[in-house]
Parts: structure tokens; C-alpha cells; sequence
């Protein structure tokens, strides 16, 4: 195993680069890349970077010649041939040839997008412009990049002795956290923590203790090249970027209502009964639920991604019952900021009622809080997200308002077609 603690007090860029291969990156951003290749190549997407805790200034702690020289680097990865075999012939969700080979063939010849970057008010500008395949390659990159040097910067000045206990301590808590969930039967959870990582390194630690403490329990990583790596599942379905571009695209309002159903349906034909997992929240899941076609309740499940997991769970077991449907047959996903004392809340809340997964992100790979001085360790929430779409705004309203992005008028008017009331903003962590 790797001494995490030497590496850094010896790390050298070039040994150790923030992003490693194309295939560092999360799972869904190849699957929901397939859909975009497949449907809406000619699209011209913008994506840009937005640091939400706006008290920790990146450009303080981020010098911007490194940045640029680890954005620069992932400019010159491209697939190996042993990843793009993995991707040519592994089974994912029980699927062999899960992508096809011309889509494969495009991603062997993929070269990252030029980037724009500038500093404003100690924050950093970070877009990205061009064809929508190109572009949301970006996104999972960027915010590794962000937050591991970030972790560096903090890092640099720390010596040996303090180093190796520093990720003592932070290993120390993850097994506590996993030793935690050993109790908990019938549980199956992944990791989710690659956009907001502490590091490669730690990341890659935290996927082998999960493999190690809690076996048939774990059941894989986001992260594709971690998944190659340690031979676990590679996890993912999609985002709420297909809707903000589909709905942005749309050419009327009532085009507009309809633009969430048709990113399911597009995604039911590309990959045949597969990958069924329905994101309701972009333009608010009750509305969302309320309006959806039949077919969309004969799907696996749900994912909770911004309202109360308690709530967001119960009323996906009104959907279902309202439907027809047995909720003990459908699978939950919870993915929202999760940490130990939510997951066993929600467990014991839902044991029983439903299949139940879990998608344990940022206070997996990055619960540093409170072993730094100043707490300059603990987690940030930094986002990238799709701003435009052949020119025009996109939008996520979101059950929880702090988590909207978009022009304020056009947050307002996409508020009034999609009839969404008044929601109580409730405080981001991660």
C-alpha cells in the first residue's frame, strides 16, 4: 500500500499528476458522453467552474501557474490501449459492451478542449467552450484539479512527522466510519468521491479500506480508473446536465415540460433497459413525479440527490404506490453530502420498505475537518456545471434553492413554467 504521508512530502508533479489517465473520471460522464455523442454532437455546450463556499479564496491557496500546468497536462493524456480494451470488453451492470465501438473509437482519439482561465475578486474563472462531447469531458478533471491542489497548497508546509499524522488521523476516521457501517445488514454503497476528492492517492486508499471492511457490502467506485485499478464495479448513471441542455434547447414552453421525459426516453433506447435510475430534482422532483408518463414508474429506481433524504425516500414510495408499483422492489439511491450519521438514518428509516443504496461522496474521499489548522482542510463545495447551450442559459432550480444555478431571470421564468413553489434553502456543506 501506498505511504500516502512520503508521497506528498516528496511529491513531484510529474510522479504524481493530479489526473492521470482519460479514464479519471466518474463513470456516468462516459455513459451520458455515449447519449451525447450518439444524439447531439452539434451542440456547443459552455461549462464553467463555481466555488460555493465563497469564504475560502482558491486563488490564495492555488498558484495559478500550477493550475495551469495541471490543466494543461490533462490536455495531452489520451486513452491507453489497456483502458480502452477494459472499456471495449469489460461487463458493466451485468452488460457486456456496454459502449459501442464507435463511440469507443471516438474516445481513443479524444484530445481534452482548450480552457479559459482567469483570477477575479481571489476566486478562479474556469470555462470551458466547444462541441458538448468535447466539454463535458471537463467537468470531473477541473474539480479533482481544484481540490487537490488546494489539498496541496495547505499540504506543502507541513513536515514529515506532521504529514504521517495528519493521514493517520484521517485514516483513523474513515475506518471508524466503516467499522460503523459493518453493522448495518443488508447494506450496499459505493464510492462517489471523485469531484471533490482530497487526492488520487487518498481516494484510491478509501476505495481499498471500503473493499477491505466491508466486502460483498461495497460495491464499487464511480471512478473508472480506480475500478480498473482495483478490479471492483465501476457506479454511475447520469446527471442533471442531459436536462439543463435538453431544456435549454427546447422551442416552447410546453417543449420545455416535456424536455426532462425525453432525456429518459432517449436514455431507456440507448442502453436497452439498462442504467434505469430516474434524477428527478433538476427542475424539482414533486412536480417531476406528479407529471411523469407510466412508463417512467416501471423503471429500477430513484436517485435523491437535493431534497431531505426522509423525505425525498417517502414521497418516492407515494410515487410508486400511487402508480402501482411494490416500493420493496425498486431501488433508492442517496447521494446528497451523505456521511455515516445520514446513512444510518436513512437505513434504519427505509430498511425493509425499498432496495436501498447508497452513493457516499465528498465526507468519504475528503473529511480532512478539523485535522488542519483553521480548518483549511475541511471540504469546500465547488461545482462545475453546464452555463450554456448553442448560446442559451441553462438552468437547475433544484429542491434545495442554495443548490440553483443560472441568470436570474431565467431562473425565475424557468420557476414559472415548471409551476415550482417556494422551497426553504437549506445550507450546502459539500
Amino acid at each position: 500500500m501506498v505511504d500516502i504521508a512520503t508521497r506528498v512530502y516528496n511529491h513531484s508533479w510529474k510522479i504524481d499528476p493530479i489526473v492521470r489517465s482519460v479514464l479519471d473520471t466518474d463513470f456516468y460522464k462516459l455513459l451520458m458522453g455515449q447519449t451525447i455523442y450518439r444524439r447531439h454532437r452539434g451542440v456547443d455546450v459552455t461549462f464553467g467552474v463555481v466555488n460555493r463556499t465563497h469564504r475560502v479564496r482558491l486563488a490564495d491557496i492555488i498558484d495559478l501557474g500550477e493550475l495551469r500546468e495541471q490543466l494543461d497536462h490533462v490536455r495531452t493524456l489520451r486513452l491507453s490501449r489497456g483502458e480502452s480494451t477494459w472499456l471495449r470488453g469489460n461487463t458493466f451492470y451485468g452488460k457486456r459492451q456496454m459502449f459501442s465501438a464507435d463511440f469507443v473509437g471516438w474516445l481513443e482519439g479524444f484530445r481534452f478542449p482548450e480552457y479559459e482561465l482567469r483570477e477575479v475578486d481571489g476566486q478562479y474563472e474556469l470555462t470551458f467552450h466547444g462541441p458538448w462531447i468535447e466539454t463535458t469531458m471537463w467537468e470531473i478533471p477541473a474539480l479533482a484539479i481544484l481540490n487537490e491542489l488546494r489539498s496541496r497548497g495547505v499540504t506543502r508546509g507541513m513536515g514529515k512527522f506532521e504529514l504521517e499524522v495528519l493521514y493517520a488521523r484521517g485514516m483513523s476516521r474513515v475506518w471508524e466510519k466503516i467499522e460503523r457501517l459493518q453493522r448495518l445488514p443488508g447494506l450496499s454503497i459505493s464510492d462517489f468521491g471523485t469531484r471533490r476528492r482530497h487526492g488520487f492517492l487518498w481516494q484510491d486508499w478509501c476505495v481499498q479500506a471500503m473493499q477491505e471492511g466491508l466486502g460483498d457490502a461495497f460495491l464499487g467506485t464511480s471512478n473508472c480508473l480506480i475500478a480498473l485499478r482495483r478490479e471492483v464495479e465501476a457506479i454511475g448513471t447520469n446527471a442533471h446536465e442531459l436536462p439543463m441542455v435538453y431544456t435549454a434547447l427546447a422551442g416552447d414552453e410546453q417543449d420545455m415540460l416535456e424536455a426532462p421525459y425525453r432525456v429518459l426516453s432517449d436514455w431507456q433506447e440507448d442502453y436497452q433497459g439498462n442504467l434505469l435510475v430516474v434524477l428527478p430534482d433538476t427542475y424539482g422532483t414533486t412536480r417531476f413525479l406528479a407529471h411523469a408518463p407510466d412508463w417512467v414508474s416501471g423503471w429500477t429506481g430513484i436517485r435523491i440527490d437535493s431534497k431531505d433524504p426522509i423525505e425525498g425516500g417517502e414521497e418516492a414510495c407515494r410515487f410508486w404506490l400511487s402508480r402501482g408499483e411494490d416500493p420493496r422492489e425498486k431501488l433508492t439511491i442517496f447521494s446528497d453530502g451523505l456521511d455515516i450519521e445520514m446513512i444510518e438514518r436513512v437505513h434504519a428509516h427505509f430498511a425493509g420498505r425499498m432496495r436501498i443504496g447508497f452513493g457516499w461522496g465528498t465526507l468519504l474521499t475528503n473529511d480532512f475537518r478539523g485535522l488542519a489548522p483553521g480548518g483549511l482542510l475541511d471540504p469546500i463545495s465547488v461545482v462545475c456545471k453546464v452555463i450554456s447551450a448553442d448560446g442559451r442559459p441553462t438552468v437547475k432550480l433544484s429542491d434545495n434553492p442554495t443548490k440553483a444555478t443560472g441568470p436570474r431571470r431565467e431562473v425565475e421564468r424557468y420557476q414559472r413554467v415548471f409551476d415550482l413553489d417556494a422551497r426553504v434553502p437549506q445550507p450546502v456543506l459539500v
